[in-house]
């Protein structure tokens, strides 16, 4: 049995039909931003002219009508998507270049992103203070605040937040305080 399910079975020919249902399997799944639905289509349809000799250029014409469809339909709608997971990182701690890096990497075009990942400073410092809380950081560490500043501020310097920002957090007296403005 375990033979068995080793092997894989054989990819199916691609045609307009099987790319617009596995688009649409995808999509139940997953919210996606088109670039993000075209690579997901994309890598079935070499895996698929691998097996089957063809060559996947070919298929690009078709890959682009199904995404386009997608779009069309409302089922892919990229400002949507790029606004509903700013607002997931943003409260996950994530500072805006933080937020920007990840929607870039989803392919999400720069003027989405550029908007989506604009924040005010006290966004900033509210995600900043989320971070170090989770990494126990600044006023949140067990240990002792004073041997620990430098390591703190480079914790959430790499995690994209301005050392302005860093600084307010690790150097303030605690959650109470910060909380208080």
């Amino acid at each position: 049995m375990d033979a068995r399910r080793r092997e894989r079975r054989a990819p199916r020919r691609i045609t307009a039909d099987y790319l617009q249902r596995a688009a649409m399997h995808y999509l139940e799944r997953y919210a996606a931003p088109a670039a993000q639905l075209r690579r997901v289509l994309a890598r079935k349809v070499v895996l698929s002219c691998r097996h089957h000799d063809q060559e996947p250029a070919a298929l690009d014409t078709m890959l682009d009508e199904v995404v386009a469809r997608c779009v069309a339909s409302g089922l892919v709608d990229d400002r949507r998507f790029t606004e509903a997971r700013a607002a997931t990182l943003r409260r996950k701690g994530r500072s805006s270049r933080a937020v920007a890096a990840s929607l870039a990497a989803k392919g999400v075009s720069r003027d989405l992103v550029t908007e989506a990942s604009q924040g005010n400073a006290e966004q900033e410092l509210a995600a900043a203070m989320k971070t170090a809380r989770l990494k126990r950081l600044g006023p949140w560490s067990r240990g002792d605040r004073g041997l620990s500043r430098q390591k703190d501020l480079a914790a959430l310097a790499r995690a994209g937040f301005p050392m302005t920002i860093a600084r307010a957090v690790i150097d303030g007296a605690g959650e109470e305080d910060i909380a208080e403005p």
